[in-house]
């Protein structure tokens, strides 16, 4: 759907040159459509053709003049505002309001002062120290923003999980339609599940590869071919400029293929020497007897594994962690699985900042099969996110209220709340006792320093309201790294106050990452993983915060959100 995700990018644009202006409200706005247009599951296009202009005001975030944007899109390829507005601000400046630490008015006045147009103009002021000097900045500020522009480079590097995954699900879908093949995957780190992705690679077998090859150079979605051959193809696509590679092998080679160039290089280095130790060779061409360099026959990955006495090994767990000597041992974990997952603990409605109403929240997870969701709004403190004071909060319970009666799933009393600079929550006594699940997050005073910040959240963790940790390192992909923190002892008071720490599924989140969570889990920490959804659609991104527990050996049973209503209910001591 590349015209959904052209228009969520080109609304996150307006939202930045809108902030430059300095207007407000409608960043947000623009924002929020952007979030909606991005999640929806259907094609806009699709949506514009069978339910009109009426269809797209229901996506959440999209009212009256974004929908005439979104047609005027669908029909021209273009929309007026956004190139009148680009001219005058072109994105080489919005882009720096985009740095964390940096709003709009100091944007203007690093302008003003060193003359600069572009990050790159800036990345130069500051390795010259001319920033320093200016009234209101300081070297503390300097340095933040050289730390700023070197998220922002990663960023442009490197595509978020989602966005590669949707890519590359489209391309193996077109050519599973258009082109002679048998078998398509895509391997390398989206295989693997990691948190950005460079480049998209994917096998293909075929006994046709020129015209897989033709079919896939010729694709409408190619800016330009970087090299044609029979059995290996490159592109770079309009959308992105990603870089694809395309390869075509055959069947006896496709198991071996698979695990190589699913890597990591670290897991395959390791496979090979244990290929040699057990009397074999192996390549991407396959597994051979050392002696003789007879290729031996492996169906699948499963049976490639199997010949060097190891248990298979998921690709999320393929990046030389002990996965090897785990699978010799046969002690590998059972993963937890999408089709695991019995509800969500972290959503937000129209009581904060979500852009669809409780009902529809719940009817969304209803028919994804959740037994229960908990309807987690901001607290007050979270002005900028629209936050619930103790009023506005009563409100949402009466509601919850009501709704839950209509539907068989369990509605939780839930509040994302602040944890304060002194570690305190954000609530009082008298609104925090009557939530069925407190989740506690940090969004404010990032910047303090290791000691106090751990000290702030081991204080909220031995709260005994607090019952998760939401986005546990608080930092954005590409944006903001995590805040300065004691992870090991957050993770030990979390085990020993038997408080559950959150997967964030958000793709700009995956807070906490794999190799976290495997430390965590180390220490006997209980999970829980949640998409921090803003509408119904969203809550099918939890396949991203999946994706990183079975990159951090997570199984069921260590994941709370995969329990019974039964089993739930005792966790946390809910009534029915």
């Amino acid at each position: 759907m590349s015209t959904n995700r052209e228009l969520a990018k080109m609304f996150r644009e307006l939202a930045l040159i809108l902030e430059f202006k300095e207007v407000k409200w409608k960043p947000r706005a623009y924002r929020e459509a952007a979030y909606g247009v991005e999640a929806l599951s259907r094609d806009v296009e699709d949506v514009y053709e069978k339910e009109g202009k009426k269809g797209l005001k229901e996506i959440p975030g999209v009212g009256e003049s974004i929908a005439d944007h979104i047609i005027e899109y669908v029909k021209k390829g273009r929309i007026k505002k956004f190139e009148e507005l680009r001219k005058k601000y072109p994105k080489e400046v919005t882009d720096l309001v985009d740095l964390e630490g940096l709003g709009p008015k100091s944007v203007k006045k690093l302008i003003k002062e060193l003359d600069i147009s572009s990050a790159k103009d800036l990345r130069k002021a500051a390795k010259e120290h001319k920033i320093k000097d200016i009234k209101g900045f300081g070297k503390k500020t300097e340095k933040n923003i050289i730390e700023a522009l070197k998220l922002g480079e990663e960023r442009k590097e490197r595509m978020q999980l989602n966005i590669a995954l949707d890519i590359a699900e489209e391309l193996v879908e077109y050519l599973k339609k258009n082109a002679p093949l048998q078998e398509i995957d895509y391997v390398g780190s989206l295989r693997r599940m990691k948190e950005t992705i460079g480049d998209i690679d994917i096998l293909v077998i075929s006994d046709k590869p020129k015209k897989v090859m033709e079919t896939f150079t010729k694709m409408d979605k190619v800016k330009r071919v970087i090299s044609k051959g029979t059995t290996r193809s490159s592109v770079i696509l309009k959308e992105e400029n990603v870089h694809v590679d395309l390869r075509v092998v055959k069947k006896s080679s496709y198991a071996a293929a698979m695990q190589y160039f699913t890597g990591s290089k670290e897991h395959s280095i390791e496979l090979r020497k244990r290929a040699i130790k057990k009397g074999y060779k192996l390549s991407e061409y396959g597994l051979f007897k050392k002696k003789s360099d007879r290729k031996i026959s492996c169906k699948s990955e499963k049976t490639l594994y199997k010949k060097l006495d190891l248990d298979y090994i998921p690709p999320e767990m393929r990046e030389n962690r002990g996965e090897i000597d785990a699978a010799a041992k046969g002690k590998l974990p059972d993963l937890v699985e999408l089709d695991d997952i019995n509800g969500d603990f972290h959503m937000h409605t129209k009581y904060s900042d979500g852009a669809d109403t409780i009902e529809t929240m719940a009817k969304a997870a209803q028919k994804k099969g959740y037994r229960y969701i908990a309807v987690a709004d901001h607290s007050k403190s979270a002005r900028i996110a629209g936050g619930m004071d103790e009023k506005s909060i009563k409100k949402q319970w009466k509601e919850i209220d009501r709704i839950a009666k209509k539907h068989k799933i369990k509605i939780l009393k839930s509040a994302e709340i602040d944890i304060l600079k002194d570690g305190s929550l954000d609530y009082p006594e008298e609104i925090l006792k009557k939530l069925d699940i407190v989740i506690g997050g940090v969004h404010s005073n990032f910047k303090m320093s290791r000691k106090k910040m751990t000290e702030r959240i081991v204080k909220a963790l031995k709260n005994k309201h607090l019952n998760i940790l939401a986005h546990p390192t608080g930092r954005l992909i590409g944006k903001r790294k995590g805040y300065d923190v004691d992870l090991a002892e957050i993770f030990k008071v979390a085990a020993d106050e038997g408080k559950v720490l959150e997967l964030n599924s958000q793709p700009e989140r995956l807070d906490l990452n794999g190799m976290n969570a495997l430390a965590a889990k180390k220490k006997g920490v209980k999970f829980c993983i949640s998409t921090d959804s803003k509408s119904g659609d969203q809550l099918n991104l939890m396949r991203y915060g999946v994706g990183q527990a079975r990159r951090g050996w997570l199984e069921k049973k260590d994941v709370i959100n995969t329990y019974t209503w039964k089993k739930l209910k005792k966790t946390f001591r809910l009534k029915d």
